[in-house]
């Protein structure tokens, strides 16, 4: 059974974001606003994987008549790793001119095959293992028509917007069964930044060879079959919004949280970075638009 877990509010750390005007002020005709679009990651729960190239050709946005409209100022295909973007580290991939306004979707284009073609001699998507071989990522069917990131955020009239997506890796590369090939099936969410917010701290007392990872839930939404073991070319903890593994002196963050209230689900991995169980739960951790909620975790607490 989980229990709940007591804990302090350390501190609350200012971070600074550039602040969007309200959508509904200064829209006459012929104005503009502006968005600056980074791409980040939550990192992979999974050893072995050193890193995950993916290469976006083309970015959409889906306008308020209900279209689809391409960001001409991105004009030449871009190639990230993206497990270099993890602890709130980004990528600018483009300062884009928009019409002021409400939106909540964005749809990347990815240079990565369909699966059942083959696979590619030149993949623009891929993995590369620890021991230095690599992996070609392959799309389900259909995949060719982008994915979409889901997200409300505002473009201000003359003003600019700074907006996130979140390329989940974690729920986006599964192994098709035992095909030995990766299917990339893209989780993508996007958030603003003058809405978001972080969770960071210590992890006291973890046994030897073992490992921790700390999913962040919308507080009240995990259920212990996020736990369970998932179906084939599925991921456990599915409904998780980040997660991180302590690393670096046992040290977690949860980066571009909308501003709320979340679970932490602390779950245990083996020395090869397999799930082992779930240790407990810390409920009702607040976050605050703009700020970083330090939380240290005790696992003899739990």
């Amino acid at each position: 059974m989980l229990r709940k877990w007591k804990f302090a509010l350390l501190a609350v750390l200012p971070v600074f974001f550039m602040a969007a005007c309200d959508a509904d002020e200064n829209t006459m005709d012929g104005e503009k606003g502006s968005m600056k679009l980074y791409m980040t990651d939550a990192p992979i729960d999974t050893d072995g994987i050193e890193n995950v190239f993916i290469t976006f050709t083309e970015i959409q946005y889906h306008t308020q008549g209900g279209e689809w409209s391409t960001f001409d100022e991105f004009d030449e295909p871009v190639k990230l790793d993206l497990l270099e973007l993890t602890r709130g580290e980004t990528e600018l991939l483009g300062f884009f001119e928009m019409e002021p306004g409400a939106y909540t979707q964005i749809r990347f284009m990815l240079d990565a095959p369909e699966r059942g073609q083959g696979p590619p001699t030149t993949p623009g998507s891929y993995l590369v293992f620890e021991d230095g071989t690599t992996a070609s990522l392959f799309v389900p069917s259909g995949g060719q028509s982008g994915y979409k990131a889901v997200g409300q955020f505002v473009i201000p009239a003359n003003g600019v917007a700074e907006v996130t997506a979140d390329f989940d890796v974690r729920r986006s590369v599964v192994r098709a069964g035992n095909s030995g090939r990766y299917i990339l099936k893209p989780v993508i969410r996007l958030i603003s930044s003058e809405v978001s917010g972080r969770i960071v701290g210590d992890v006291f007392n973890i046994p030897e060879e073992t490992g921790v990872v700390v999913y962040a839930y919308e507080a009240g939404t995990y259920t212990e079959d996020e736990a369970a073991e998932p179906a084939e070319e599925e991921v456990r903890f599915p409904g998780a919004t980040n997660s991180d593994k302590a690393c670096e002196e046992d040290r977690y963050h949860l980066d571009f949280l909308r501003e709320g209230v979340y679970d932490l689900v602390v779950a245990a991995t083996d020395a090869d970075g397999e799930f082992v169980e779930v240790l407990g739960m810390i409920e009702d951790v607040p976050v605050e638009a703009g700020e970083t909620t330090e939380l240290d975790i005790d696992l003899e607490e739990l």
